[in-house]
């Protein structure tokens, strides 16, 4: 008697596998801890209706036209005018901040160098400007506004 040989094919059954899978997701849900990150507290104002009174005196204006031309508080003034026109503003308040405003057709050249100028209050007029800011075009339309300056 002749045997014959039978070519057995090996396969690994994976038909369980979704399920311990399944199972291993469950598993690991109902074991692990869920926390809750609350982010950062803070506390925002109460909403009133009545807007703060800014008054323009409390800060310098800078303005930086197109051209170059440059207004401080309204009125014109060259780069070497402008240094000693702002240390007789921070004799009377040495915290008065200096807002330097540029158009939007002004060059950045022009910006930078009125900037590096008010940079270098404490070498030339031996008084330092403690904060310059740079608003965005969006906080010129709102803020200023206010102000009656455009």
């Amino acid at each position: 008697m002749k045997l014959e040989k039978r070519k057995i094919e090996s396969e690994i059954f994976t038909g369980s596998m979704a399920d311990i899978s399944f199972l291993l997701i469950i598993y690991f849900m109902v074991t692990s801890v869920f926390s809750a990150t609350r982010g950062l507290d803070f506390a925002l104002p109460k909403q009133t209706n009545t807007t703060p009174e800014i008054k323009q005196e409390d800060s310098i204006d800078v303005h930086v036209m197109q051209g170059g031309q440059i207004k401080v508080d309204g009125k014109p003034m060259t780069m070497d005018q402008i240094l000693p026109y702002i240390a007789s503003k921070l004799k009377q308040n040495p915290d008065k901040p200096v807002i330097l405003r540029t158009d939007p057709d002004a060059t950045y050249n022009d910006m930078i160098q009125v900037f590096d100028l008010l940079r270098q209050a404490p070498d030339k007029i031996g008084m330092e400007i403690k904060t310059i800011s740079i608003p965005t075009q969006r906080e010129i339309q709102n803020v200023w506004a206010l102000f009656g300056v455009q």
